[in-house]
């Protein structure tokens, strides 16, 4: 144990990639534990029964298993780039709500019990649009600045984005592109994109923090 709280992680998870922003802009070390998820560690199961990522595990025991949850906790301690002023929360329910069940059902068609009738590519794109709206009057969705609401829905944008890029680039969405571009070109997301090998009990301890 090094004393630093535990984060469970999955490197490609949405969820876990805004958690792991947040600790890291934060400036909270943690200890961090890759997941693989068809492989998940009894320890992750013993901290969070539903076992998915994030969790993490604070030095007292307490359990955050909810990634909003940990981006706040995170910048309630730290926030030295201002992100809570730009806490949207109805912005960030309609993406993890809506927009997250339209995304999962364009990127895994035939995984979901479906009518057939449903273009979810189109809602969810449909559901952009907003967001395109909103950007014209500002560089990040609230203000000039990026902020806690920017990067709870970058992932999921990036992971739509990416499911036929030449499809997304053709949209007539040009300043959520940029937007979607200047995020994914940062360094903050660049930092906390690393493979790590996925965690076993016994493994040397990583610590994820800027000053490690």
């Amino acid at each position: 144990m090094t004393g630093a709280p535990i984060l469970y992680s999955f490197r490609r998870c949405p969820y876990a990639m805004r958690a792991r922003m947040a600790l890291w802009v934060a400036g909270i070390a943690v200890e961090l534990r890759e997941v693989k998820l068809a492989a998940k560690p009894p320890e992750l199961v013993i901290a969070s029964p539903k076992a998915t990522v994030p969790v993490l595990v604070l030095a007292d025991g307490t359990v955050i298993d909810e990634s909003l949850a940990i981006m706040r906790w995170a910048l309630g301690r730290n926030d030295p780039e201002g992100w809570l002023a730009g806490d949207d929360t109805a912005l960030i329910a309609a993406n993890d709500g809506p927009f997250k069940h339209h995304l999962d059902r364009a990127k895994y068609p035939g995984r979901y019990e479906e009518d057939g009738v449903t273009d979810h590519r189109a809602a969810a794109l449909a559901l952009l649009v907003p967001l395109e709206l909103r950007l014209e009057n500002a560089p990040y969705l609230c203000g000039d600045k990026r902020s806690l609401t920017d990067i709870a829905l970058f992932p999921f944008i990036r992971q739509f984005a990416h499911i036929d890029r030449e499809w997304f680039a053709a949209q007539p969405l040009p300043r959520l592109q940029d937007w979607l571009d200047r995020l994914m070109a940062s360094e903050l997301f660049a930092t906390i994109m690393p493979k790590f090998t996925p965690w076993k009990a016994g493994d040397a301890p990583i610590i994820f923090a800027p000053s490690a």
